[in-house]
């Protein structure tokens, strides 16, 4: 096949998203299928033997960490100009909104996934008033699509109440071989706690910003003195964090990369996951690779990948006694050794193969239900032209 994947994130930017999509390539490369990846230009032109077409960028005055593209024709030349099978478009939003348009006037089979819970996210930005408009807007572009994806069934279970068609799950997954407990690094460990490497150390991977509720992490500084908190990653509310975590034993690294990401979990005691907004929260996996106790407020899609006593230890959302509570009890050094053990073999579960392998089945059901569409259409016009 060839196949056209327009994404509003890809290379260099690093995030879930772009995790997942540099699988699924390296998977569908491999079995001779052809990639065109269509997203904002930001300078690549390749990747794996796939051709990235760059459209322009710009930046959003609400979040000027990251640049996007807006809705634009050149996807239109681009469909026409390598004219794919099907046409997969990846969290369709602003230049996704132009893949879905022209997908459909062109007539490709549409694939759309949804990894990014933006209606959540407009309580953070104070934008509520906006929440039912944003949920009509979605479901208008995932509704053009054949077939749509997510990535929990937490979030597929939403998305079909709010009336979005056909949704599968697409199963998350993780590098079991790049994250693995034998890349601790007594160096990095250092660097992590701010030189104190005997306390407890807790770490946040993500992008920094409000929907992340990193600050609800504060409190667990003010109780215990013997801990040492680090912030991995860069985004809009760094600024703002950093002030917030003032006077703490907080080390902000900024964004960290291939093997120092993978020494950055490794060297720590346990991944802090406080966002309730994530549609799965890859990191969660890639913690657990690393041989790591998630500690995670409770919601439906963490509530998925972490079992509370096995895995990790689960807290009440908005309830810092619990927060606490739930950090307090890893000082059980059964326990704790017992998560650890449990946490590395249930990631060695979900490598990135079954996902690939994955998302080729679910191109193949997209060209099943486009033909069906196709043909109930015809079937419909016939009808018309006979009355």
């Amino acid at each position: 096949m060839k196949i056209a994947i327009i994404t509003e994130t890809f290379l260099p930017s690093t995030d879930g998203v772009v995790t997942r999509l540099k699988e699924a390539i390296k998977y569908l490369r491999k079995q001779d299928h052809e990639v065109i990846v269509i997203a904002p230009d930001l300078g690549v032109t390749e990747y794996e033997g796939a051709i990235v077409e760059g459209v322009k960028t710009t930046t959003l005055p609400f979040y000027r960490s990251k640049k996007f593209s807006m809705p634009q024709k050149k996807v239109k030349k681009l469909l026409q100009e390598h004219d794919p099978d099907l046409v997969h478009v990846v969290n369709p939003a602003f230049v996704g909104a132009a893949g879905v348009y022209y997908a459909n006037k062109l007539s490709y089979p549409l694939l759309a996934s949804y990894h990014t819970h933006v209606p959540k996210y407009l309580n953070y930005y104070r934008l509520y008033p906006f929440v039912p408009a944003v949920w009509w807007y979605f479901r208008k572009l995932h509704n053009y699509a054949d077939l749509n994806l997510c990535t929990s069934k937490a979030i597929q279970g939403e998305l079909l109440d709010k009336k979005f068609h056909n949704v599968h799950v697409w199963d998350r997954g993780v590098a079991v071989d790049h994250y693995h407990p034998d890349h601790k690094n007594e160096a990095m460990r250092g660097r992590l706690s701010g030189g104190e490497p005997n306390n407890k150390l807790l770490v946040f991977v993500g992008r920094l910003a409000p929907e992340k509720e990193i600050e609800k992490i504060r409190p667990l500084l003010e109780k215990r003195d013997d801990l040492s908190l680090a912030i991995v990653g860069d985004g809009p509310n760094k600024e703002a964090l950093e002030k917030t975590f003032a006077g703490t034993k907080t080390v902000f690294t900024g964004l960290l990369h291939g093997d120092e990401l993978a020494q950055a979990f490794a060297s720590s005691d346990a991944l802090i996951f406080p966002s309730v907004t994530e549609t799965l929260g890859l990191v969660i996996l890639e913690s657990m690779a690393s041989g790591l106790p998630v500690i995670a407020a409770k919601s439906g899609p963490t509530m998925e990948q972490v079992e509370d006593g096995r895995t990790g230890l689960l807290f009440e959302n908005e309830n810092t006694d619990s927060m606490i509570e739930a950090v307090d009890r890893l000082e059980d050094e059964q326990l704790y050794q017992q998560l650890s053990k449990n946490a590395r073999e249930e990631a060695e579960k979900h490598g990135w193969q079954k996902p690939a392998e994955q998302i080729l089945d679910y191109y193949h059901q997209t060209l099943e239900v486009y033909q069906q569409n196709q043909a109930k259409d015809a079937k419909k016009s016939k009808i018309k032209v006979t009355e």
